[in-house]
C-alpha cells in the first residue's frame, strides 16, 4: 500500500464515519468523504484501511493518495492520477483493489479519473474533500447518481469526552457504546460541565487533542490552521486581490456568529468605517468562504407562508474554535455560541436545519430529516419570567404538532411547560 507507514494506533475511531463507509464498500459507487481542513477526514481513510487490511485484503491491493504530501505532488491532473493508478495496479487483474483519495479537488479534472476507474472497475473508490463545491462542477456529471456523499463534521461534544478520555491511552479505542465505567466518569458533574467549557472555548477540531490545553498553544493552533484554509483555499485559489478587505470580512462573520446577515448590512458597516467596496463583492467573498467550508449560511423559513425568506440568512461557523483563535473568547458572546453548538449537532445528527419566522418572531431552529420534524429555542438562562414567556411563547404559537423544545443552561428547571419540552444543554449534547 502506498504511503502505508502511518501508525494508526493512537487515533480515537470515529465509528460512525466509519460504519457508514463500510456499509458501501464494495459497491460501485464513490464514496465522498466531505469537510473542511483538519476535521479528520485523513484519520478516517487511514483506519477503514487499517479495516481492509484486518478482513484479509493485502497491503498492495490498497492505492492511499494524500494530496497535501510531496510524494504525490506530480499527481497534477486526471491524466497525471489515471496513469499513477493504472501503474500501481499494473498485473494485479482479479483481486479487490481500493483506491483512496485524500483531498482530491487538488487533482485537476479528478472526475474524470473517477469516472474511469468505476467503468474500468479499477477499483472501490473513496475520495475526500475539503470543498463544498466538490461535486458541482459540470464535470461531476461524469459520476451523478453513481456516489454517496457523507458530511465530516467537527467533534460532537460527545466525541470531544471520548478524545479528552482517551488521551494518552487511545489504542484501539473507538467511538461506541462507552464503557460503564467511562460513562460513570462522564457523568460525574463537575467533570462534565469542566469539559464542556473546553469545548465551547476551544472547539472541536481533533487535532487539540495532541496539544495541552492552555489557551495561548490552542489559539495559536487554531489560528494557524484558519489562517491556512484561508490563504490556500480562498485567498489563492480564488485571486483575491485585496487581503485587508477579505480578512475584514472574516472577521466580521465570525464576530456576527448567530445573527442575520447580508451584504447589503455589511457593506453599510464597512462605508461607516470608511472602507469601500461593493455588495456584489462581499457576496463573492462569503460564498468563497463558505465554499472552504468554514462557514454555514442556515436560511430563514416563513412557518406559516412555507417558504424560505430570500436574502437575510443567519452564519455559523463549522468550528467555534477557530473564532477564538482569530478574535479570542468572550463570555459575554456565550448566546450565540451555544447556539452555533447547538447547530453544528443537529447537523451532525443528519438533521437539515433551518431559522423559523412567524409573525416576525424567530424560532431559532427547524430540524428535519425524512418525516421527522422538531422546532428548538437556545439561550444561556431562563433566569426571568420575561425570557422564560419568549423562549416558551415563540414556541407555543406554532400550531402544529411536532416536537418543540428550549435548550438552556439550567439544570434544574422543569423538563416539560405546556407541553414543550426543556432540556439541559449538556444533556441534550450528551444524547
Amino acid at each position: 500500500m502506498e504511503n502505508s507507514t502511518s501508525d494508526t494506533t493512537h487515533f480515537v475511531v470515529r465509528d460512525r464515519y466509519l460504519s457508514v463507509i463500510e456499509a458501501f464498500i464494495d459497491q460501485p459507487v464513490v464514496k465522498v468523504l466531505k469537510g473542511m481542513r483538519r476535521v479528520g477526514k485523513s484519520v478516517i481513510m487511514r483506519l477503514l484501511i487499517d479495516r481492509l487490511i484486518n478482513r484479509g485484503i493485502p497491503g498492495a491491493n490498497i492505492l492511499y493518495i494524500n494530496k497535501e504530501s510531496l510524494a504525490f505532488d506530480a499527481i497534477k491532473d486526471y491524466r497525471d492520477l489515471y496513469r499513477y493508478a493504472g501503474d500501481y495496479f499494473k498485473g494485479e487483474r482479479h483481486a479487490r483493489k481500493y483506491i483512496l483519495i485524500d483531498e482530491i479537488q487538488e487533482i485537476e479534472g479528478w472526475e474524470r479519473a473517477v469516472a474511469s476507474f468505476l467503468a474500468d472497475g479499477l477499483g472501490d473508490v473513496v475520495i475526500s474533500g475539503s470543498n463544498a463545491g466538490l461535486l458541482s462542477s459540470e464535470l461531476a456529471t461524469l459520476i451523478s447518481g453513481r456516489y454517496v456523499e457523507i458530511p465530516v463534521y467537527p467533534l460532537t461534544f460527545r466525541e470531544f469526552l471520548t478524545f479528552r478520555k482517551n488521551k494518552g491511552d487511545t489504542k484501539g479505542k473507538a467511538d461506541k457504546p462507552i464503557s460503564p465505567q467511562i460513562q460513570a466518569k462522564a457523568d460525574n458533574l463537575a467533570d462534565t460541565e469542566t469539559e464542556f467549557k473546553n469545548y465551547l472555548k476551544y472547539g472541536g477540531l481533533p487535532g487539540i487533542h495532541q496539544l495541552p490545553f492552555d489557551d495561548e498553544v490552542l489559539f495559536n493552533y487554531l489560528n494557524a490552521i484558519l489562517n491556512t484554509v484561508l490563504y490556500k483555499d480562498v485567498i489563492t485559489r480564488h485571486k483575491i486581490r485585496d487581503a485587508s478587505i477579505f480578512d475584514k470580512l472574516v472577521r466580521y462573520l465570525f464576530d456576527n456568529v448567530g445573527n442575520i446577515t447580508t451584504a447589503k448590512k455589511i457593506a453599510e458597516y464597512f462605508k461607516s468605517q470608511r472602507i469601500r467596496t461593493s455588495v456584489d463583492t462581499i457576496l463573492n467573498y462569503i460564498s468563497y468562504i463558505e465554499a472552504s467550508l468554514l462557514i454555514d449560511q442556515a436560511p430563514r423559513y416563513d412557518i406559516k407562508g412555507k417558504r424560505l425568506l430570500e436574502f437575510s440568512d443567519k452564519v455559523f461557523l463549522n468550528d467555534i474554535g477557530l473564532r477564538h483563535g482569530l478574535i479570542g473568547y468572550r463570555e459575554r458572546d456565550v448566546n450565540g455560541l451555544l447556539e452555533n453548538i447547538v447547530f453544528k449537532e443537529l447537523q451532525a445528527r443528519g438533521y437539515k436545519v433551518s431559522i423559523g419566522v412567524i409573525d416576525q418572531i424567530e424560532i431559532d431552529f427547524i430540524a428535519e430529516k425524512q418525516n421527522e420534524k422538531k422546532y428548538v429555542q437556545v439561550c444561556y438562562s431562563l433566569g426571568s419570567e420575561m425570557v422564560i414567556q419568549r423562549e416558551f411563547g415563540n414556541l407555543e404559537k406554532i400550531k402544529d404538532n411536532y416536537e418543540k423544545m428550549v435548550v438552556s443552561m439550567d439544570r434544574f428547571f422543569p423538563s416539560e411547560k405546556n407541553g414543550i419540552l426543556h432540556r439541559y444543554l449538556i444533556d441534550f449534547l450528551m444524547e
